[in-house]
Order: structure tokens, then sequence, then C-alpha cells
């Protein structure tokens, strides 16, 4: 795994934390180092403009004019001496250099100084344009070795000597200050600056990085239940597709079932009501009944044998449609269907069935009505036909939103796998269900049978 991939495994917290951590220590870095920069440049100018207003204002009186006098006479330079060296400005300066457009030094407290020539250095030169320039512990002038190797902290200074009339810069005053409260002052404001600058980058960070987090996590949870939906859905979708299967595959049977019934139903009318009525047409053509001098008894027992084939005929003929018509159970609700069921079973066997209703939803669709009647009435027959119908019971209840129905007997049983062919009966019942997106299950041992078929109540039910 390299490291790109290592980089987008993480969560989008860690990755903010990481990346977002390193940003804002380099932007504590940079801002710091900035609005230190700008406050000591501010400090240093303000307090470097009050020392030179004062100092031009104690020096200023005692200079000559400088631009009719190029050097200074012995009388001046003692009057510098003298206020240097005493009041205010000796304790508080410790050098001071007044100098010359050309880098001569017109006077010097340090007497070895004077009257030589030295390179003029930038900032000179921008004195000497008008503007004062300060800088504080900067001291790298070839004159200022004195300076140097005092250890003192200096407030390096240099100031344009005006002209009063003309406002005309004709000198530089350069004097270095001690500057131990300044210093104290500008440490003060370096570390305020720092700290300002570090609480408010680490306030910035840390408000940041609980939003981050509170979205992240957001994130993650509806991550995990988008997920999950998902992953139900796609269960979802194969359930559909399983049960659009057997749902296809139950009507497919369905149409072959029917052929079935059809033609088990005309080999019922062939081989029964058909017989009879073409054993009375026989018996109406006999040479009994067309002879008029056939004898009177004979005639009517002929007519009596036709009338009883005509009756079986008729009895087999209801017989079948008995089992064909359903009751009108449109509007029965699910205990009146059962007992319907069971009362016909009754009737026409002529046994006793327990039935058991627990739990029954108040409305059902006509197709699952029908469906439960069916399904009833095709497994009390086989019972009937294959058990004996022996303790045979209809047990409905509902577990949770199914409604379950069980049919069960005592008999011996069957071997559902020595069957080659499902019955039609059985097929049926099976693809009847299944085809409400329902489940039939078949259980059978020498102890007896149980068929079970259930649906659900919600897809069932009536809006």
């Amino acid at each position: 795994m390299n490291l790109l991939t290592r980089w987008h495994s993480q969560s989008l917290a860690k990755q903010f934390l990481l990346a977002g951590g390193l940003v804002s220590a380099g932007a504590l870095i940079f801002t710091g180092i900035f609005v230190t920069t700008l406050v000591e440049a501010a400090v240093t100018r303000n307090s470097a403009a009050a020392t030179a207003l004062y100092v031009d204002s104690v020096i200023a009186p005692i200079l000559p004019d400088m631009q009719t006098n190029q050097v200074l006479d012995d009388t001046v330079t003692h009057a510098l001496d003298e206020t240097l060296r005493n009041g205010a400005l000796g304790s508080r300066l410790f050098s001071f250099r007044l100098w010359r457009s050309d880098g001569l030094v017109l006077y010097s407290n340090d007497k070895r100084l004077m009257g030589k020539h030295f390179p003029v250095n930038e900032d000179l030169k921008t004195a000497f344009s008008g503007k004062m320039v300060a800088s504080f512990d900067k001291i790298d002038d070839v004159e200022s070795n004195a300076e140097r190797a005092s250890g003192k902290p200096l407030l390096e200074i240099y100031n344009p000597v005006l002209q009063p009339w003309s406002g005309k810069v004709v000198a530089v005053s350069e004097f270095y200050e001690i500057a131990d409260e300044f210093k104290y002052s500008l440490d003060q404001v370096r570390l305020r600056s720092w700290l300002a600058v570090t609480i408010f980058m680490l306030t910035f960070f840390l408000v940041l990085s609980a939003i981050v987090f509170r979205g992240s996590r957001t994130i993650d949870r509806q991550g995990r239940a988008l997920k999950r939906r998902i992953s139900e859905l796609s269960n979802l979708l194969m359930q559909n597709k399983a049960l659009h299967a057997r749902v296809q595959r139950a009507s497919q049977r369905a149409a072959a079932l029917n052929e079935s019934h059809l033609r088990r139903i005309g080999a019922d009318l062939h081989d029964g009501p058909a017989q009879l009525m073409a054993f009375a047409a026989l018996r109406l053509d006999s040479d009994t009944l067309i002879d008029p001098a056939a004898p009177r008894e004979i005639r009517e027992r002929e007519v009596l044998a036709i009338k009883q084939s005509l009756d079986e005929a008729m009895s087999e003929i209801r017989n079948i449609c008995e089992g064909l018509v359903l009751p009108h159970i449109e509007a029965a609700d699910l205990s009146e269907i059962l007992q319907r069921a069971v009362a016909a079973h009754q009737y026409q066997t002529g046994t006793n069935v327990g039935l058991s209703i627990s739990g029954t939803p108040r409305q059902l669709a006509p197709s699952a009505k029908i469906c439960i009647y069916r399904f009833v009435q095709e497994a009390l027959n086989n019972g009937f036909r294959h058990g004996g119908g022996t303790n045979q019971r209809v047990v409905q209840t509902c577990r949770g939103r199914r409604v379950v129905v069980d049919v069960t007997d005592d008999g011996p049983g069957f071997d559902p796998a020595s069957i080659s062919h499902p019955s039609i009966g059985l097929a049926g019942l099976k693809d009847r269900v299944e085809s409400l997106g329902g489940h039939f299950t078949l259980d059978t041992s020498e102890r007896g049978t149980r068929v079970r078929m259930s649906l659900n109540i919600d897809s069932m039910e009536q809006v």
C-alpha cells in the first residue's frame, strides 16, 4: 500500500487534522513573523522618533549654520562635549556623531573618529534624503567598533539636521541610545504578538476541527446507514427476483395444470354421465319400448331402468359441478370462508373436521380468499382420498404480518420422493399459493401429514 492509498484510506477528520495542522503551523509561523516584524518596526520607529526629536531639540540650538560652515569650530565642539557629557543626554546616549554628506565625521564624542571619511552607507544616504532611519541591535558600520564591543542593547538612529528657514538637510546626526527599557518593552511586544497570533490561530484551528470532526462523524454515520440501506435494497432486489421467478414458474405450471384439470373433467364426464346417458339412449331404442305388443310390466321395468340411469348421470354431473363452483365468498371474512370449506367437506364425506381460528385479519383481497378456500378444499379432499380422513384438522393462525393455514391428518402418510409426477392437487395448491407470493410446505410421515400455506397480510389486504 503506497502513501497515497494510505492517505485516502484515512477518514476526513484525520486528513484534516494532518493537513490542517501542517498548514496552520505554517500559517502561524508566517503570520507571527510578519506581525512581529511590523510591530517591531512600528515600535522602533516611534521610540526612535521620540528620541530624535528630543536630541534634535537639545543639539540644534548649539549648531551653527551648516550651510555656510562645513566644519565645526572649537567653541561648538566644546559645547557639544558638555551637552553630551552632562545632563539627560549623557546617561541616555552611548555615542553621537555628526556627518557631512561626503562621509566626513564633523563631530564625535569618540575623538578618534573626528575628521575622518568613511563610506556612505544606505542608512546615511536615506537620512540625507530627509528620512529618519532607526534600527535596534543591528550594528554593522565600519566606524562602530566601540558600539559592537559594548555588549549593551543599542538603538541606532540617523536623524537629518535641517536648515530652519529652508528645511534643507545640511547634516545628519547619528547616535546610539542605550535601550535597556526599550529592549524589555520590545520583548514584551514580541511575546504578546506571538501569544495573540498563537491563540487566534489555535482557536481558529480548534473551531474548524470541531466543525470538521462533527461533519466527518455525520458523513461516516450517513455512509454506514447508506451501506446498510444498499445492502437491504440488494437483499430485497434478490428476494423480488426470486419471487418473480417463482411466480413465473407457478404461472407456467398453472397453465399446464388447467389443461390437466380440463382433461380430468372431460374424462369424468365421459366415463360417468356420458356413459350413463349413452346407456339410456340405447335403452330408448330397444324393441321392448318400440314394440306395442310388449307386456306392460316389461315396458315399465325398462323405463324405470332408463330413469335410474339418467338420475345417476344427473347426480354425477351435480357432484362434478359442486367441485368446480365456489360459494359466494367475496363478502365473507376469513373465519366464514374456513367454516364453509370445512362444512362442505363434512357434508360430502360425512366425516368430522376440527377447526381452530385465531387472529384473523379483517379484510382480504378476493384472490386471497379464493386461494385459501381452494387450499382447504383440496387439502381436505387429498387427505380423505389418500389418508382415509383420519382426524383431519384445519388450524388458522397469524404470525407477525402473515396468515398461516395448516391442514393435518393422522393418516399413514407417504413418501413425496416416490412420486415421479406430482399429483394435480398438490401441484395446483403449490402453484396457486406461490402465484400470490406465498409459501407452501408439505410434511408427511407415518404419523400423519401436514400441508401448510402462508400469505403476507400487507400485500393481500384490501385498500
